[in-house]
């Protein structure tokens, strides 16, 4: 008996952002219409859809209102929408033709689609499990984690980096006239010339500072931070209360994740396991709330990601399971 090849990364995710956008706008008509003739486009996109929902369903989440209208495939071929992730237009030339689509939400889902829209606001995008060096054209490099995005302004007096989504390093060339911004998630980070670390989190954006010297500011619920950091120091800022967690790195071991390595210092589980996920073609789910919220210090293999997530969870009685070669569970039962 012969087995079914694997279906590509690309579409599994697309069958992702669908279900999340149905489960989010189940009343939507066009969502629904457009989520059809993506379905119908090829059996590729069904066969991802039913693993998808199979995945989910052992998950033991509820099925989205109006499900059952997904079982039945319409007939036809639906136009894609394509998208890569360099894009050569300046930014503001690509979103002009989008500018009317954002006056409605609904309009711009059903048309895109969560990953899409990210896609169009960034000007660098690498995939889960990729990394990748963008030079900028003021001579910056930076080094991107997998599923990492970012937008990109260079002008004659400033310099202005949006993170979207991930981790990158960034090794900043100095130009004194020009300072160098970036804003992660509402945390600001500006600088001359150094090299740092910059990853954001579902409740934290942290910055590992390497060379040089840069300012951060942050206006939260409760205060507003605003500090230096050093060479060798460590910054956690929580984004709902503005307090921030400061600490020290070796700084050898900051953006080791570029040579394949992955060094976390005093973190909970659920922070680390979100960093290994962007290293894994696997959607990781943690079933354990209690295991999530332990923290840990240590250094992981991300060559191996599953054997990463073992070596994280075993000592705590955690364990991981592959429900599919693309969903993994975490949990300690």
């Amino acid at each position: 008996m012969t087995s079914n090849p694997p279906l590509p990364d690309a579409v599994l995710g697309e069958a992702t952002d669908w279900f999340l956008a149905m489960r989010d706008r189940p009343d939507c008509l066009e969502t629904r219409a457009a989520f059809q003739r993506w379905l119908s486009a090829s059996e590729e996109n069904a066969a991802a859809w039913r693993q998808i929902e199979k995945a989910w369903a052992l998950l033991g989440d509820t099925r989205p209102a109006y499900a059952e209208d997904w079982e039945t495939v319409a007939t036809g071929i639906a136009a894609v929408v394509p998208f890569t992730a360099k894009r050569p237009e300046p930014r503001r030339k690509r979103l002009a033709g989008a500018a009317m689509l954002a006056a409605a939400a609904c309009a711009v889902s059903f048309l895109a689609g969560p990953a899409l829209l990210l896609h169009l606001r960034a000007d660098e995008v690498t995939a889960s499990g990729e990394s990748r060096r963008v030079v900028l054209a003021d001579g910056t490099t930076v080094d991107m984690s997998g599923g990492t995005a970012f937008a990109v302004t260079i002008a004659n007096h400033k310099r202005h980096i949006e993170l979207l989504k991930g981790e990158a390093f960034f090794d900043v060339t100095h130009d004194a006239d020009r300072p160098f911004t970036i804003d992660a998630d509402g945390v600001t980070v500006a600088v001359l010339g150094t090299a740092f670390d910059v990853q954001t989190g579902v409740h934290e954006t942290t910055v590992e500072l390497a060379r040089g010297s840069v300012a951060i500011s942050y206006d939260g619920e409760s205060q507003r931070s605003t500090f230096e950091l050093s060479p060798g120091e460590t910054a956690a800022i929580d984004r709902e209360t503005g307090t921030a967690i400061r600490g020290t790195a070796d700084i050898e071991e900051m953006g080791a994740w570029r040579s394949g390595k992955l060094f976390i210092d005093d973190v909970t589980i659920a922070s680390a396991i979100e960093r290994i996920r962007r290293f894994h073609p696997a959607w990781i789910t943690i079933a354990d709330g209690a295991l999530g919220s332990l923290r840990v210090t240590g250094l992981y293999d991300l060559r191996d990601p599953d054997r990463a997530l073992e070596a994280l969870v075993r000592p705590f009685g955690g364990k991981v399971r592959a429900v599919t070669p693309y969903a993994r569970i975490v949990s300690r039962y």
